[in-house]
């Protein structure tokens, strides 16, 4: 897709989802077109979306933090130097990796020389689930694989991390591959950084072919990290990993941080199938993971597994309590982190029962998104609002079971999610700019 020159032209509405206007210097007073850089004539296939709903809104005056991120992108895209570092947190929308892909390859595709670096990978093929469709480990070892839904970390005495899963090989020699696949990003890699297992780390590792490469190797016995260092750019590995005390642990794979020193953005995308705020809130080594690699934008894509309980057991209170703890810990990992808080699509409790603790859940996430001066993209307002997805699904846009989207109806998704950033970043240029009167 091309991107279109910025839209200078806008309009002042009154109504922002229901909430009184702001003053007329708000954010939330710049309000776009209904299409930035998709198809119009979506319009006309799909004319039951709210294309209107597709943009950030604001329930604050101003957002200190998403005004930083502005200033921050307009560099990068102007000087062609520096890394912004996107994180998106969800549940099986997001391990399946569809349309946070689509996002990430506009993103490293639509600005020249700014294809930026892979980020956060975790090897959910040995873990025996599904891997995301972009990338590809493989090994000749078995391995047993541990998700924070499926195996609680109190249970199995696991300590998580950012990708909520972990794999564990016993052999003595380990063998692990990694690839790009089926994507037309591959950003090079010249740093791999691997978390493992905490403490002393009796393991030797070898790149293969590539070992030439290699220019030094660190370990972190306190985070459970090795980082190896490279002269030239890769885009694939033959990682091996070798016992050297008999009585050594097996290894622990808790992800990969894939690395480079080229300008531009990483698009790290979150998700365990299943999985709800209360998940990753379990896993103790998220956060100093996270202050590893420090987000410059995180979005929250999470609450269709905590919504999906009966009306009467859904406790908005403690949603509201659990998605702050998580914003506050990309908060602390970096003050000036840009939130964007999404509100989950509509979807049906066991097929058949209208779910509106998704509008419950909306409540809330505005709430806080005007306390903390953060953004909110609305897709259940997009999608229709209470029931809209059985019309996705009579559409060929949503599956059966009236939570999870098809692939097309996936992709349509990332066109939207993209649509609407762009549409933030011509909010912040009239903001910043503002026509004369």
């Amino acid at each position: 897709m091309k991107i279109f020159p910025v839209i200078t032209f806008l309009f002042l509405y009154f109504v922002v989802n229901g909430q009184d206007s702001l003053s007329k210097d708000s954010l939330s007073n710049y309000v776009f077109p209904n299409f930035r850089n998709i198809d119009s004539s979506f319009r006309s296939i799909y004319p039951f979306i709210q294309y209107d709903y597709n943009n950030y809104s604001f329930h604050s005056q101003e957002s200190p933090n998403f005004q930083n991120f502005y200033e921050k992108w307009t560099n990068l895209v102007e000087t062609k130097k520096g890394k912004l570092n996107f994180y998106h947190i969800g549940g099986s929308h997001l391990q399946a990796d569809i349309y946070s892909h689509d996002v990430r390859a506009y993103l490293q595709t639509n600005w020249e020389g700014l294809s930026g670096e892979r980020g956060w990978v975790f090897p959910f093929d040995l873990a025996q689930t599904n891997n995301p469709g972009n990338y590809e480990f493989s090994s000749p070892n078995t391995w047993k694989g541990y998700r924070c839904v499926n195996h609680k970390p109190s249970k199995f005495n696991i300590d998580y991390g950012i990708m909520g899963a972990m794999t564990t090989c016993k052999d003595s020699i380990i063998t692990i591959y990694f690839k790009h696949d089926r994507t037309i990003v591959k950003p090079p890699i010249n740093h791999i950084r691997i978390f493992h297992n905490i403490g002393e780390f009796p393991y030797w590792n070898h790149l293969g072919g590539n070992e030439i490469l290699v220019t030094r190797r660190e370990h972190d016995p306190i985070i459970g990290a090795t980082d190896i260092y490279l002269s030239d750019d890769i885009d694939t590995f033959n990682l091996q990993f070798q016992r050297i005390k008999s009585q050594a642990p097996e290894l622990e794979i808790y992800g990969f941080l894939l690395l480079n020193d080229h300008p531009g953005i990483s698009y790290t995308s979150i998700g365990i199938n299943g999985a709800g705020l209360y998940t990753y809130l379990r896993n103790t080594r998220f956060e100093d993971q996270l202050k590893e690699y420090p987000p410059d934008f995180f979005s929250y894509s999470v609450g269709t597994n905590d919504g999906n309980v009966p009306y009467s057991k859904f406790k908005p209170l403690v949603y509201k309590k659990n998605l702050e703890r998580m914003m506050l810990m990309a908060l602390r990992a970096n003050p000036d982190c840009a939130l964007l808080l999404t509100v989950p699509n509509d979807s049906y409790y066991r097929r058949r029962y209208l779910n509106k603790n998704i509008d419950r859940e909306r409540t809330v996430i505005i709430e806080l998104a005007e306390q903390y001066g953060m953004a909110v993209w609305d897709m259940y307002g997009i999608m229709g609002g209470l029931g809209s997805s059985k019309t996705w699904r009579n559409n060929k846009l949503m599956r059966s079971d009236l939570i999870h989207f098809t692939h097309e109806g996936y992709h349509f998704k990332g066109d939207l999610f993209f649509d609407g950033f762009l549409k933030y970043l011509d909010q912040m240029e009239q903001y910043n700019n503002p026509t004369p009167e």
